[in-house]
Order: structure tokens, then sequence, then C-alpha cells
């Protein structure tokens, strides 16, 4: 939550929330945007719980016109994207798939097949011509996220660990111990990569991979990947698609591996919220108007949802 709270333009005081919503909210000011933060309960994630939260939140705030799911999520290096850690992985639709894929949702079927089923609704039109637009203006010139990061890091949590950090194992290589972090695994099964001129974060457009529990699979991330295209994998998606359509901004802390590790989360947090406020930056305040509310119509709010300290597990 405190990297989302970090890209506000202007706090707004709290208000009363409805009975039994357990929510925590930050409400503020994005540009010309009325924002909601909320906040799952401690310790609570999964599709479920994005799904109840979206439900809360709307009583709460009937009248919120756009939703975006930002935070933090599980790359998938070593494909043509060459996604890295800090990096950002926007939802976006393809052929076949809404933006998000319910990896773990269908059936098994003889022979060990197992058979995916459904596809997830895609974002609201508004939000994908703004990526389209913001995919655009990044030809021309670079994008705010660093900037607004660097802004953002006076708090050293969301600070760049530094490139001699992102380190990517072998995929077929576990993680030696869960009692300690990496120094003890072997660093002969680091994959080697070029190195990258710049620490600014590169923003990703494609596929998401959503299903109820943590990527930590080497070898499975990789197979998933090369059959679906996917270039991210998290927890909450695939609970809100199809009831409250929203945009997937995570940013990558992690190889979805079992050498996973909390030292980028602050930082992929705050790349998210960043690239999320550069996007509302080119979102018109009457565009948010003319989208039908939620619910009802006695008030505006553009929804902006986060999980945690540092944006874990975000849902709107």
């Amino acid at each position: 939550m405190a990297a989302a709270a970090a890209m506000l333009d202007e706090r707004h005081p709290d208000l009363p929330t409805k009975p039994n919503d357990d929510n925590t909210y930050i409400l503020g000011r994005i540009h010309v945007h009325n924002v909601v933060i909320a906040c799952l309960p401690s310790g609570v994630y999964g599709t479920t719980s994005a799904a109840t939260i979206a439900s809360q939140i709307r009583l709460t705030f009937p009248s919120i016109r756009i939703g975006l799911m930002v935070g933090i999520g599980g790359g998938v290096p070593g494909t043509s994207e060459d996604v890295r850690l800090g990096d950002v992985v926007v939802s976006k639709p393809t052929r076949d798939y809404g933006g998000i894929v319910q990896y773990d949702y269908g059936k098994s079927l003889a022979g060990g097949v197992f058979a995916r089923q459904g596809v997830l609704n895609k974002p609201p039109p508004i939000l994908l011509t703004a990526i389209s637009r913001l995919q655009a203006a990044h030809l021309t010139r670079p994008s705010q996220i660093s900037w607004l990061v660097s802004q953002a890091a006076r708090s050293s949590c969301f600070a760049h660990p530094g490139a001699d950090r992102d380190i990517l194992f072998d995929s077929e290589y576990d993680h030696l111990n869960p009692e300690s972090t990496c120094t003890d695994c072997d660093s002969n099964r680091h994959m080697k990569r070029s190195i990258r001129a710049s620490q600014d974060p590169k923003i990703h457009y494609g596929l998401i991979a959503s299903a109820n529990q943590v990527m930590k699979d080497g070898p499975l991330r990789d197979k998933l990947a090369r059959e679906l295209g996917i270039l991210c994998f998290e927890m909450e998606a695939a609970g809100l698609m199809d009831s409250f359509p929203c945009l997937v901004v995570r940013g990558i802390c992690d190889y979805s591996d079992s050498h996973k590790t909390k030292e980028w989360q602050g930082y992929a947090a705050a790349t998210a919220a960043a690239y999320t406020k550069e996007l509302l930056s080119i979102i018109h305040g009457k565009q948010v108007e003319d989208e039908p509310s939620k619910l009802s119509d006695d008030s505006k709010r553009l929804c902006l949802a986060s999980h945690g300290d540092l944006l874990i597990d975000l849902v709107c």
C-alpha cells in the first residue's frame, strides 16, 4: 500500500466504511482522478479473496468507474521480451485471451492431459486505449517510471537493489536451503545475460498467468510460458476479470522459481505504481465521468488497489 500512496498527488481524509467491509482504504488524487487504494487484510491471498474485496469496495464506493490491479508478480525470463527484475508487465489481450490466463482452471483428461477452459474478460476499452497511447508516446520519449520512483525512493525500501542483485538461476536448479538466501546456491548455475545499458525498467505488454497458488517451479514456469506465451505469474487477477474487469500491472520481483527473494519487492511495487500513475496522466477526467459506474451514480472514484506494505497482491 505504501508504494501506491507514495504516488498520490494529494491525500484525502478517510471516510467511514460500510458494515462488514474489512478492507483498509487510502483516498486521494492522482492527476485529475480521485483514487481509492484498497488493502486486503494481512495474510489474505488468492483469486477468491480478490473477488471478495471487489464486492466490498463497490459497496463502500458504489460509483467506481475504472479498476486497476497493481502490484508485484513473478516474471518469465529467457523469452524474446527479456523480462528482468524491476520491469513492469501490463496485461494486454491477444487473439485467444483477454490479457489474463487462469492456468489452473480446467479438467484433467486421460494420459495426464490438462485442458484449460474458459476465457476471462478483457480490460475496459478506456484502459486499452490508454495503454496504446502510452506505448506510442514511449516510442518518442522515455517512460517517467524511473523519475517517479526516484521521488518515492526517499524511503529506502523503494530503492533499486542494484543490477548485480538481479540473479537468474538455471531453471533446473532448485534452491538449496529454504531457511536461507541464495548465498549457499551454486553461482556456476547463474544464467549469463547481456548487461543492460540502463537500470531503467522496461515495460512489457502481454499475457499474465493467474492462479490460486504461488509459482515457484522453474521447469513448469517455462512449460506454461511456451504453451501460452505468458510473461508473468500472479495470484489474484483471475478472481476479478469476469465480475470487475480491470487492467493488471505487475512489477517483477522474482523469476517464479524456487529462488524467490523479497529483496526486489519494494522496488517492483514502486515501478508498477509509477507506471500506473503515468498511465492515469493520459486519461482525461471526462473519459472517466462518461464510464458507467459499477453500481450507482452518487460519487466518482477511480479504484487503484493494493495489498500489504509493498503493494503485494493488489486487487481492485
